[in-house]
């Protein structure tokens, strides 16, 4: 049986939050129940952003650390990979093409998003190269991966088989920068991921991601996604739903053992106040019950299991 690999990605484009903390955890807990390794990737492709935020990337390994999450190797940045993801879309050759579209164009002439995700309707897909030449005078273009209509399928530990239609999705953006879908195909990758464990609100774009996995010579992995963390009205849970990053729980009164008890009694495993208690609560040789893979609500004080 091959070695379980794992990785955590966030984006430090603002603190760790109650719901970005679950995910860690449940990555965590499962990669190390199976004696996997658990990999650590900063996704700072957002210059804007992250710049923004200031010192969001070290403030969020500092904190998975503090609850007992510790990682396997160094921290991959993104920021440091701008050639291999070059060389992908080299690799792609004429499975590529530019695409002038805006995003108000491609919302009036493609149908409603699933998901969040706004199908392409295959605008510049047919584009001559005179064509070609000429929009490009007057705007940037972006690059779209060409995928002929195919659906794929990945299997998701807990949910089964998740099959998608796959689109003709952006890898490059207009200002040139590398989209997330083909970023994150290019680390898992060359990280050696098995499983992508995350929040189920990326579950749909798995077939596309394990799609261009294909077509880059890789083997796709398994996924495990978990339930969103949202507030009391529903919604997913955000900075402004108040104190729910680790420093705000912790100006409150709350300590890490506080906030693990919380996390892990949100995962159906009982209030353990440390990771290793949360992993030794890990059933043996069997995957979680329903209540691992639930969604949580923050009512304010407390986690509860939806």
């Amino acid at each position: 049986m091959s070695l379980l690999v794992d990785r955590y990605a966030p984006s430090p484009t603002s603190d760790l939050h109650l719901g970005n903390l679950r995910t860690a955890l449940a990555g965590w807990l499962l990669t190390r129940s199976a004696g996997g390794r658990w990999l650590m990737r900063v996704e700072d492709l957002d210059t804007a952003r992250v710049a923004a935020a200031g010192d969001a990337a070290p403030r969020q390994l500092a904190d998975l650390k503090s609850l007992g999450m510790e990682w396997d190797g160094e921290p991959l940045w993104q920021s440091e990979r701008l050639p291999a993801y070059a060389a992908a879309v080299a690799a792609l050759g004429e499975r590529t093409y530019p695409c002038f579209c805006t995003r108000r164009e491609i919302a009036e002439a493609s149908s409603a998003p699933h998901d969040g995700h706004r199908a392409y309707p295959g605008t510049c897909a047919g584009l001559g190269s005179e064509q070609v030449a000429r929009l490009g005078r007057h705007r940037a273009a972006a690059l779209r991966v060409r995928s002929e209509g195919v659906s794929f399928s990945v299997t998701d530990v807990h949910a089964g088989d998740v099959t998608e239609p796959v689109d003709d999705f952006v890898l490059l953006r207009a200002d040139g920068a590398p989209a997330y879908n083909l970023a994150v195909v290019v680390d898992d990758m060359f990280q050696g991921v098995t499983r992508v464990t995350r929040g189920v609100d990326l579950k749909s774009s798995a077939p596309r991601q394990a799609w261009l996995t294909t077509m880059l010579g890789g083997i796709a992995p398994e996924y495990a996604h978990i339930g969103l963390v949202t507030n009391a009205q529903g919604s997913r849970l955000a900075k402004r739903d108040g104190a729910v990053t680790l420093a705000d729980l912790s100006a409150v009164g709350l300590s890490q053992s506080d906030v693990l008890a919380m996390l892990s009694g949100s995962l159906g495993l009982g209030q353990c106040r440390t990771a290793d208690e949360a992993l030794a609560a890990m059933p043996a040789g069997s995957l979680p019950d329903d209540n691992f893979w639930a969604p949580a609500t923050w009512d304010g004080e407390e986690l509860v299991i939806q």
